[in-house]
């Protein structure tokens, strides 16, 4: 791990950030009258944790050698990687009114040639831990200090490239990559069925499958955490710390809920994507104790 320290926040402190954090991804999809809300919302608490208090990194020189190096593979949630990163200062919070427009520095999936703070682009799903894995294994060859972190979501686990890059972290001994998995359970799509109705099956992806066994198989260290809970967060980060040296990656399994913090969003994949109205932003902002006076455009 980098000898630079990361800012250290307080449970209480990381609480209010995700609670903004959350409020910026519906405001601003609201906004944009396009975006994924789902996600970035399940993602958010992990998010937040890994930029407050794991990742070395200055908004202040987001290209520094040194840096912790993070890739969102799953880059439909950019809006969520956005909001927190305006947060911790890379560019003015108020810049996330641009998302999605032509100009913006800001598009629908990260572009890493236009957002500071973006060490990736992303959006194919499937390909971001595959990059993470090359970071990783430059740094082994080069002697560099830092560490790598890869987001991937449970449904973009079903891509087969996800398992080739797997596989090459054990053999190359990348114990300085560390993958977060979101397991929030729903995915936009899912395995088709023949029963009349709904075409698809968006539950649980890996349903019946013991994800933990399958990594340790893979000969990956496992971290099973709740992926809301903030001091099982920062337990899992202080793990893969000590885990520095063990010649193993590092993947934490984070049970999330998708949509997590509004109501009118958790646990349902109609809310994958979506565009909220004037009263169900009223209602999030309630619930997510942020102020709200109807002024979208």
């Amino acid at each position: 791990m980098s000898t630079k320290q990361a800012i250290r926040a307080t449970t209480a402190e990381l609480q209010k950030l995700a609670s903004r954090g959350r409020w910026h991804v519906i405001q601003t999809v609201a906004d944009a009258k396009a975006g994924h809300i789902g996600g970035p919302l399940s993602a958010m608490d992990l998010l937040v944790s890994l930029y407050f208090n794991e990742l070395s990194v200055d908004p202040n020189s987001p290209q520094e050698p040194s840096r912790d190096r993070f890739i969102l593979s799953k880059g439909h949630c950019a809006i969520g990687l956005y909001a927190v990163l305006a947060l911790r200062g890379y560019f003015p919070v108020e810049e996330l009114a641009t998302f999605d427009q032509g100009a913006s520095r800001l598009q629908g999936h990260p572009d890493m040639k236009l957002t500071p703070g973006v060490d990736s682009s992303s959006g194919s799903l499937g390909q971001g831990l595959s990059a993470g894995a090359g970071m990783a294994l430059a740094a082994k060859r080069l002697g560099a200090d830092f560490h790598t972190w890869v987001m991937l979501g449970d449904g973009e686990l079903e891509e087969g490239m996800v398992w080739e890059a797997v596989h090459t972290g054990r053999r190359f001994k990348l114990d300085n990559l560390t993958a977060v998995v979101d397991l929030n359970g729903l995915q936009q799509y899912g395995w088709p069925v023949t029963e009349e109705g709904d075409r698809f099956d968006r539950s649980n992806p890996w349903a019946g499958v013991d994800l933990t066994g399958v990594f340790s198989g893979f000969g990956w260290n496992v971290i099973n955490i709740d992926g809301h809970d903030f001091d099982e967060i920062q337990a899992s980060f202080d793990r893969v710390r000590e885990l520095r040296g063990s010649g193993k990656p590092t993947v934490i399994l984070a049970k999330t809920t998708k949509g997590k913090g509004v109501s009118f969003a958790e646990g349902t994949h109609k809310w994958h994507n979506g565009v909220a109205t004037q009263d169900q932003l009223t209602t999030a902002a309630a619930e997510l104790g942020q102020t709200f006076e109807g002024e979208t455009k």
